[in-house]
């Protein structure tokens, strides 16, 4: 076959021809063996540069194109699609990266990015010479959606996707869904009720047609692919039958055996037998078998003999539910720090020094309570109130690196709402930065300060310690040098949001990354922000980052659609480039098989070969790189490909 390749060097403003003389490496090229066109542009990727790609394919009959410019992340598939457009085959355009890979690396040695842009297009050239003219692999389609957490993330992208007409399973672990939010007092900055806005939305996800509602209930096990994942769920022993349970609460009432709720961050107690809150959906009791007298001793089985319906099921077991879904949105939430690893402020060792979603239940009509401010030692309103932001966050050397993104505002939140139920207190806020970055935030931390007094002091607090039935708070004012001492009556602590403690365990069974600390990552930061890199898997809320709750109910709108767009074709076409295997030349050893990070290998113990499923290979290269016999190979990236592009960079 004779090449023909063009090659397109873009300028990217100056960007790559600030550093690089492109017009030099077009012209070098233009040289270079089965080399048929080279040119240069300042925007290869606009309309006019696509439309030099399709003519010079055309006019010059081209079999093959690469494109010099940035990441192939960003445009690889922009020129594919011009590539097909003039009849090419999208697989024989390749893009040389010199941008990232030279210019923005290089910057202030003209000649020697010059020349190394020249070798990386040289690579590309020779890659592009021997790449198969592909197609797309068509997989067949469920269309139906899993989402992991019934949080107002969850929530939200079970509803949008419900809406638009596809059946969605719904799983949260706890006995209701609700999340974090539904712990909440009332919402910045327009302090509207929480659960006013979120229980609507709580029974609405119950209710609709298309959701199927598994709380309880964790995941299990996830295989398949994109578009055919097969799901085990875990539906947990709840010791009450909740589907002939009419709620009537009686069996909770009468339950002889209390212990801290969870759900009251630990300020209040539930029964054995319990529904988190007021409010939960399905508002059905589960059974905690770890505190339940009748499991300790065989004793007692009072909620048995009450309930009205014989509802409550000492035998009742673990049951698993397979489920077939084409799509998974995650959106696991959040936790908050350990309070216990905050030792230097007292955290779970002095009892008036409390976490925010603790003060949250304080400040909240249905909290312990009652929605009275009472200090948790001896039920007194306190009367100095000191909270502290980035307690965990921004502490690189302690704790963790990043900011938790909400803790300013809704620590500013606290401090109002205090001011509003504690007319005579004050309320102070020590700060590193105030950050309030959000709509109407601003305007919202101006008013705790102007119109409700609370009390800025710029510094990190030195020490928190009791002493005479206060809890003394030292530091330091930075905008005057000032030593600061106040003898408070509570502490309150902004503690940084982490991922959910399930999280890490999680991204095993579904194979999708995690950052350093444990938050979903997604594909591309500004271009794919609700993708993960495995295909199939959408990113919703605090599971991928922290965030406030109008971000996490925009996020989970916007992996709503991606699931929506991903539903809307019959069948689902993926990257052909993916590994095979050479069955006359496999030994049968399957070191392939244990290496797959996707499960896409299988035996076939009839032939006594190992078979790659293309369906699920994502083309990683680790079962050619642990290959002993060197049977496996990858389409359009061949050891005889790597050989002559590494030649080509190794000219000289």
């Amino acid at each position: 076959m004779e090449h023909r390749i063009g090659v397109f060097v873009c300028h990217c403003g100056s960007n790559i021809a600030g550093v690089v003389d492109v017009k030099r490496v077009a012209k070098q090229l233009a040289d270079y063996p089965g080399v048929a066109y080279s040119t240069d542009y300042l925007y290869m990727c606009s309309d006019p540069g696509q439309n030099m790609v399709k003519d010079a394919i055309k006019e010059h009959n081209l079999t093959g194109v690469v494109v010099s410019a940035c990441s192939p992340t960003l445009h690889e598939a922009t020129f594919r699609r011009a590539g097909a457009a003039a009849d090419l085959n999208q697989y024989r355009v390749e893009m040389a990266n010199i941008r990232e890979h030279c210019s923005w690396v290089h910057r202030g040695d003209k000649e020697k990015a010059t020349e190394k842009a020249i070798k990386i297009i040289k690579t590309m050239i020779e890659k592009v010479k021997q790449n198969e003219a592909l197609e797309p692999i068509s997989v067949p389609m469920t269309h139906r959606a899993l989402v992991v957490g019934g949080g107002i993330a969850g929530i939200q992208a079970a509803l949008d996707i419900a809406n638009a007409g596809h059946d969605v399973v719904l799983v949260e672990k706890t006995p209701s869904v609700g999340g974090h939010m539904a712990q909440l007092s009332e919402t910045f900055p327009t302090l509207d009720c929480s659960q006013c806005i979120l229980t609507p939305k709580m029974v609405e996800v119950s209710q609709h047609p298309r959701i199927k509602l598994l709380t309880y209930c964790e995941i299990d096990d996830v295989s398949g692919y994109v578009g055919n994942f097969k799901v085990r769920i875990k539906k947990k022993a709840a010791y009450v039958n909740r589907d002939i349970c009419n709620g009537c609460g009686l069996c909770v009432e009468k339950c002889p055996r209390t212990v801290a709720s969870e759900f009251e961050e630990g300020l209040a107690t539930r029964k054995a037998i319990y529904t988190p809150f007021a409010q939960a959906v399905p508002n059905k009791p589960v059974l905690d078998r770890d505190n339940c007298i009748y499991f300790e001793s065989g004793k007692c089985g009072i909620c048995q003999k009450i309930c009205p319906v014989d509802a409550v099921d000492y035998e009742q077991t673990d049951e698993f539910l397979e489920e077939e879904v084409g799509a998974i949105v995650v959106a696991t939430g959040f936790d908050l720090y350990p309070i216990v690893n905050i030792g230097e402020y007292g955290g779970g060792s002095i009892e008036d020094v409390v976490t925010s979603l603790q003060f949250e239940r304080l400040l909240s009509a249905s909290g312990p309570t009652g929605g009275e401010v009472r200090r948790p030692s001896d039920g007194e309103i306190p009367k100095e109130v000191v909270f502290l932001t980035c307690v965990g966050s921004r502490d690189p050397e302690n704790h963790v690196s990043y900011c938790s993104k909400v803790c300013c505002m809704y620590l500013t939140k606290h401090a109002m709402l205090y001011k509003h139920n504690v007319h005579d207190g004050q309320a102070y806020v020590f700060y590193m930065d105030v950050r309030t970055g959000g709509k109407g935030y601003e305007e919202f931390y101006q008013r705790a300060t102007e119109e409700d007094d609370v009390l800025y002091v710029r510094g990190k607090v030195s020490k928190v310690f009791e002493e005479d039935g206060k809890v003394m708070v030292w530091g330091v004012d930075t905008l005057t040098g000032r030593k600061v001492e106040i003898a408070a009556d509570l502490v309150v602590l902004g503690l940084a949001m982490v991922p959910n403690s399930t999280a890490v365990e999680l991204s095993k069974k579904l194979k999708i990354q995690v950052s350093e600390w444990g938050f979903y990552s997604e594909a591309h930061p500004k271009l794919r922000p609700v993708e993960s890199l495995a295909p199939g898997f959408y990113l919703a809320g605090a599971a991928q980052g922290p965030k406030d709750i109008p971000d996490a109910v925009a996020q989970a709108s916007a992996s709503a659609s991606k699931v929506c767009a991903l539903f809307s074709e019959k069948e689902y076409h993926r990257e052909p480039i993916v590994a095979w295997i050479d069955e006359d030349e496999c030994s049968g050893c399957k070191v392939c098989i244990s290496v797959c990070p996707y499960d896409a290998i299988e035996f076939d113990s009839q032939k006594g070969i190992s078979r790659i499923q293309e369906a699920i290979c994502e083309g990683c290269g680790a079962c050619i790189a642990a290959c002993p016999s060197a049977t496996i190979q990858q389409r359009n990236l061949t050891d005889s490909q790597l050989y002559k592009m590494v030649s080509a960079a190794l000219e000289d």
